[in-house]
């Protein structure tokens, strides 16, 4: 940035003025796309390879958890399980894996024969629906919710791994059965609480108040029992609600790639690092994290929406000529802290990704002027023009390829017909 001070050229309102939101503090993240979004019916779950790589990729933008999936699901599931918790121990990534529960033994065993066989402790998130719609509906009672807790999270901690008991649909669950299942499952041995949005119901006031009533049991037990939040985003809450959560105290927070996962999908975990980094309150490198969307997007078969914040095609493109100017002024001034952040509220080289001005029918001749010299071609005032002309006779932008056969076609053309 040379010596222009930040200070002087942007004016915050996000942290000045009355109204401030409480002060957040750092978080572990919970990466749930191999578990929770595969389980969306519109992904493809990934080949062995390309898991391997998200995994890698994961590891190198600062998640701390990964869920590798739920081996109670079957073999294919088992295998995968063992083989990407044997990845996370021979490449030393830091990494610690998760596998999903049911509160039944027959889904706990598989995953501590798995820790035992690759010598590798293995997270037990172990979860039961708790609202009584699910109660309504599956024909259970609060005593049989309780055994099944108290089975479930003995036998992983007897087995020496850690576990989280998840309580689905947690946000729609009355206090009473909640009080109950939680201090069944702390006084077992519980690592920690998870509480769950399932269906995507909660609201930002809906995140504090359950966190914080959480928090108020773990005290009244004397225990420092780990608070989890995962949401889901069906009324569009899921980065909102992921962000309160950091403020009311959660001490994780889950997520996954593009927010893949049932229905309308997860917390963005992808926005949700963004927005922290943006907010001071993490410093990790994020460079390879628009490398992480690519891969998940093209593994998963989710196609990245043109719109989609940060990792959008259109996230950092501009093909208007007001816009473009300001970008290009900034890059003439030498100052590519400038040029990321005249035009945008988050700086695209931070993620991996790049200011990029395109030309057509609303672009000036800067844009055209800019898009030539950029790729080392002489921005003669005649193919200007032509190009001009080209681009004001659609009504969108011109694709690069036809930028670049306008340019080839006019150079062919002899000097006398020019």
């Amino acid at each position: 940035m040379g010596t222009l001070n930040e200070a002087d050229v942007i004016y915050d309102w996000n942290d000045k003025g009355a109204a401030l939101s409480p002060k957040m503090r750092k978080v572990a993240f919970v990466d749930e796309t191999l578990r929770d979004g595969i389980q969306c019916p519109s992904v493809t779950d990934p080949p062995i390879e390309a898991k391997h790589e998200i995994l890698r990729l994961l590891d190198a933008v600062g998640v701390n958890f990964v869920d590798v999936g739920l081996p109670g699901a079957g073999p294919r599931a088992v295998a995968d399980v063992k083989v990407l918790v044997e990845q996370i121990r021979d490449e030393g990534l830091k990494l610690k894996p998760q596998c999903a529960a049911r509160t039944h033994p027959n889904d706990i065993q598989p995953i501590i024969e798995i820790s035992e066989q690759v010598g590798v402790p293995i997270e037990v998130m172990a979860f039961l629906g708790a609202s009584p719609i699910r109660l309504y509906a599956e024909g259970w009672d609060e005593a049989l919710l309780e055994e099944r807790t108290r089975t479930a999270v003995r036998m992983a901690k007897q087995a020496g791994l850690p576990c989280t008991f998840v309580t689905e649909d947690t946000i729609r669950s009355k206090p009473t059965t909640l009080r109950r299942l939680f201090t069944a499952a702390i006084e077992e041995g519980a690592d920690g609480l998870c509480l769950c949005d399932t269906v995507g119901h909660a609201t930002p006031n809906g995140v504090l108040n359950l966190i914080h009533f959480a928090q108020d049991i773990v005290r009244s037990l004397g225990t420092n029992t780990r608070i989890d939040w995962h949401g889901h985003d069906d009324r569009g809450f899921g980065l909102g609600n992921a962000l309160t959560a950091v403020e009311a105290g959660a001490d994780r927070v889950h997520g996954t790639v593009l927010g893949v996962g049932e229905r309308v999908g997860n917390t963005p975990l992808d926005l949700f690092l963004v927005n922290l980094k943006l907010l001071g309150v993490i410093d990790q490198d994020l460079s390879r994290l628009g490398e992480l969307v690519d891969l998940t997007s093209a593994a998963c078969e989710v196609p990245v929406p043109v719109s989609y914040p940060v990792f959008g095609r259109d996230a950092f493109r501009t093909g208007t000529g007001v816009h473009a100017a300001a970008v290009i002024k900034a890059i003439e001034k030498g100052d590519d802290w400038l040029a990321d952040r005249v035009y945008s509220g988050v700086p695209a080289a931070w993620f991996g990704r790049r200011q990029e001005i395109e030309i057509g029918h609303m672009a000036g001749d800067s844009n055209i002027r800019y898009w030539l010299r950029s790729r080392g071609i002489d921005a003669d005032e005649a193919l200007v023009q032509v190009i001009r002309e080209a681009a004001k006779a659609t009504n969108r932008l011109l694709e690069n390829s036809e930028v670049q056969q306008i340019v080839d076609d006019w150079r062919r053309q002899a000097p006398a017909a020019r």
